[in-house]
C-alpha cells in the first residue's frame, strides 16, 4: 500500500500553453531540473494509482512520445518496484524519444519494466492484454493534443475506452483539450484525473467533466512566484469559497429591507417557468416576489405559494405599475416569443433597474440586436449563445471560455453561460468564473428558471450584479448537490433544489448546523 497525499484543487486556471510557460519557469527561472519534475509527477500519479486501486496486481500503462509518456514510463517503474505487474506499451516508437522522456524510459527498462511496442496495424493483441490489467495508466499525449486525433491515437483510445477497465490519466485523459474542453472525435475516459503544475481549465468546463472523472492536483513544488508571472484564463469558484458574500441580515431588517423583485414570466402552456424562479426568488431571500404572469396561471401560482403577489397580465402597459415598485427584474422564464412576451420585452428594456434575461428573452434579444448594457445578467445555454453570437452551438462548445467573452463584449453586463463548468464573465472581472459544482440531475426542464430566481433574489437585497451571479450559481450547484444524495440523478427535479436553499443559506449565515454534507 502506497502512502497517499492529497491537494485541493486551486482557483487559478490555465491554458495548456499556460502550463507549459510554468514549466519552462520552473525550470529555466527557478533552476529546477526537468527530470526532477517528472520524477515528482510519476509519483504523485503512482500514489493516486495506490490510493484508488489499492488491491491491483496488474497494471497497464500506456507511454506515448512526449514528457507525459516519460511521467508513464516512471509510474511503470515504481509499480514494478512495488511488486505489481506491469504491462508497458510504447505507443509511439522509442526511437521518437529525446531527453527526459528517454532518460525515463532508460531508467524504466533498467528497473525491469518490459517495454512492449504497439503494432498500430493490429491492436486486438493490445486489447487482450489491457482486459487483463486491473487499472490502465493513460500517459499518451497529455497536453500535446488540439484538434482531431490522429494515427494511430484515433484507433487507440477506442481501444482503451472498451477495455472497460478504470483509467488513471497522467495531467490530461488523451483526446480532451487541455485549454477548452472540447473533444474532436473521441477521448480516453478516465475514473481519475492527475494534473500537474497548472490546473488545466478544460478538465471543469465543456466535455471535460465527461471524461476526467475525479480530478486531482499536484503543484510539484514549483514557487508561488513562477504563477505570479503567468496569466491564468478563469479563476474557479465554487459555494465554499462564495457562502461568505452572502449579504448580512441584520436583527432588524423588514422585508422592504431585503429587495421587490418581479418576474415577468410564463406564456400560456408555460405557467410553471415563471412560478420555479418566483419560488425559488423567495426561497432565497428577496423580501418580496411578484409574479407578473398570463391570468390563466394566477390561481395555481397562488396555491402552490401563497406567499408570492401574482397578477395577470394581458397587455404590456399592465406591467408598467409593477416595474415602477420593483428593485429589480426577471424576465424570459416562459414568456414565449408571441406577442405577449415581445410587449413585456418592450416595457423592460425601459426599466433602469437591474434585469437577468433568460430563455425567450433571449432569443427574443439576439433578434433585435440591442447593443450592451451594464446593468443587465444574460443566462443563456449554448444554444441560446450561439443564437446570440450568430453562429453554430458546436462553435461555442468548442471553446466556452470564448464565447462568454465574445458574448459579455457584445452584449454588455454580465454573461453566464449555462452548461458542465457553467462560466460568468464582466467588465468587473479580470478572467472567467468557472463555478463548479452541480451534477447530471440536473439536466431537466426547469433548473434554469430555478437559477434565475435565485440570482434575481440577491441582485434585490443589494449584491453587485456579478457578484450575484456567480454566488446564485455557487448557490443552485450546491442545492443540486444536496438533491442529489436523496434523489439520485435521474429523478431530480427543480422543486428539490427550491426545497434545499433554505437549509444551505442557513448553514452559511450560521443559523443552522450543517447535518454533514460535503
Amino acid at each position: 500500500m502506497c502512502a497517499v497525499g492529497t491537494h485541493s484543487l486551486p482557483e487559478s486556471l490555465y491554458a495548456a500553453d499556460g502550463v507549459r510557460l510554468l514549466d519552462r519557469y520552473a525550470i529555466e527561472k527557478y533552476g529546477i531540473p526537468g527530470f526532477d519534475l517528472m520524477h515528482q509527477a510519476a509519483r504523485s500519479a503512482f500514489r493516486q494509482l495506490c490510493r484508488h486501486w489499492p488491491d491491483a496486481s496488474t497494471v497497464a500503462v500506456l507511454c506515448g512520445a512526449g514528457n507525459n509518456g516519460g511521467d508513464g514510463y516512471l509510474i511503470a517503474a515504481s509499480a514494478v518496484r512495488q511488486g505489481m505487474t506491469v504491462l508497458c506499451f510504447a505507443v509511439s516508437p522509442v526511437t521518437r524519444l529525446t531527453g527526459d522522456a528517454l532518460a525515463a524510459h532508460h531508467e524504466a527498462v533498467e528497473t525491469g519494466v518490459v517495454v512492449q511496442a504497439v503494432d498500430e496495424n493490429d491492436l486486438s493483441g493490445l486489447a487482450s492484454q489491457l482486459s487483463t490489467a486491473d487499472a490502465i495508466v493513460d500517459a499518451m499525449l497529455g497536453t500535446g493534443i488540439s484538434g482531431p486525433l490522429r494515427a494511430p491515437f484515433d484507433q487507440l483510445v477506442p481501444t482503451v475506452n472498451a477495455a472497460a477497465r478504470p483509467v488513471l490519466a497522467v495531467d490530461v485523459p488523451s483526446g480532451l483539450d487541455a485549454s477548452t474542453g472540447s473533444v474532436a472525435g473521441d477521448a480516453v475516459r478516465a475514473k481519475v484525473t492527475v494534473t500537474f503544475i497548472g490546473l488545466k481549465a478544460g478538465l471543469l468546463t465543456g466535455l471535460g467533466p465527461d471524461y476526467v472523472g475525479d480530478v486531482l492536483f499536484d503543484d510539484l513544488g514549483v514557487p508561488d512566484k513562477a504563477y505570479a508571472t503567468v496569466e491564468p484564463v478563469a479563476r474557479r469558484v465554487d459555494w465554499s469559497g462564495m457562502a461568505a458574500d452572502l449579504p448580512v441580515r441584520r436583527r432588524g431588517a423588514h422585508k422592504g429591507d431585503c429587495g421587490h423583485l418581479l418576474v415577468v414570466a410564463g406564456e400560456r402552456g408555460f405557467g410553471g417557468a415563471g412560478l420555479l424562479a418566483a419560488e425559488a426568488a423567495a426561497r432565497s431571500g428577496a423580501g418580496l416576489v411578484t409574479l407578473a404572469t398570463r391570468p390563466e396561471h394566477v390561481s395555481a401560482a397562488l396555491a402552490r405559494c401563497p406567499s408570492l403577489m401574482v397578477h395577470g397580465l394581458t397587455h404590456g402597459n399592465d406591467l408598467d405599475a409593477l416595474l415602477n415598485s420593483a428593485d429589480g427584474v426577471v424576465f424570459g422564464p416562459g414568456a414565449g416569443q408571441g406577442a405577449w412576451g415581445q410587449q413585456m420585452l418592450q416595457r423592460i428594456m425601459q426599466f433602469n433597474g437591474p434585469v437577468l434575461m433568460d430563455a425567450d428573452a433571449l432569443n427574443m434579444l439576439s433578434a433585435r440586436a440591442p447593443g450592451r448594457k451594464q446593468n443587465w445578467i444574460l443566462t443563456p445555454h449554448p444554444g441560446e449563445a450561439a443564437r446570440m453570437l450568430g453562429e453554430d452551438t458546436s462553435a461555442v462548445m468548442q471553446d466556452r471560455l470564448s464565447a462568454v467573452v465574445r458574448l459579455q463584449k457584445q452584449y454588455g453586463g454580465v454573461v453566464l453561460l449555462k452548461g458542465a463548468g457553467t462560466l460568468v464573465y464582466a467588465d468587473t472581472l479580470a478572467v472567467p468564473a468557472l463555478v463548479q459544482g452541480g451534477n447530471p440531475g440536473m439536466a431537466t426542464a426547469g433548473m434554469g428558471d430555478v437559477l434565475s430566481g435565485i440570482i434575481g433574489a440577491l441582485v434585490v437585497q443589494g449584491m453587485s450584479v456579478s457578484d450575484a451571479t456567480i454566488t446564485g450559481a455557487s448557490l443552485h450547484g450546491e442545492a443540486a448537490d444536496r438533491a442529489a444524495l436523496e434523489t439520485g440523478f435521474m429523478g431530480m427535479l427543480p422543486m428539490d433544489l427550491i426545497d434545499r436553499i433554505p437549509r444551505v443559506l442557513g448553514e452559511a449565515e450560521g443559523v443552522l448546523i450543517p447535518l454533514g454534507f460535503q
